[in-house]
């Protein structure tokens, strides 16, 4: 499940510092989820189904003033090693830094939905 995210991600990545304006990626639910909280968050222009191919996602980049708009992507949770955490813990973590998304079992939250909704979780990434 996690590798078309990372695939996604490096894609995002790689793309902006290449400097593209649209980058394609394989179509899947969970990609499309975090790719509707990068939009709310306002790290992506927008994302659309391509009209060609159906299993693909149009993703549009966003730059300010020439720079990516993403400066870079952390992945925190890994197969290898997986950190969960409390509701307490979130609190703890100063959230002007940087953004970061959980998986939680209310689904795909930003870590300000998590305090206010008081549940921990999963941290999949952290965007500066």
């Amino acid at each position: 499940m996690k590798n078309y995210l990372w695939n996604m991600f490096a894609n995002i990545k790689n793309g902006q510092m290449s400097g593209h304006s649209v980058i394609f990626q394989r179509r899947k639910k969970i990609c499309e989820a975090f790719l509707k909280i990068l939009w709310a968050e306002g790290f992506i222009l927008g994302y659309k189904i391509d009209e060609k191919n159906k299993n693909q996602i149009k993703i549009f980049l966003k730059y300010t003033k020439n720079k990516p708009a993403i400066h870079s992507i952390k992945f925190l949770s890994k197969p290898s090693r997986r950190l969960y955490y409390s509701t307490k813990q979130i609190w703890k973590i100063n959230s002007n830094k940087s953004f970061i998304i959980f998986s939680t079992n209310k689904g795909l939250k930003s870590i300000l939905d998590c305090k206010k909704m008081r549940i921990g979780g999963e941290p999949f990434i952290a965007i500066n």
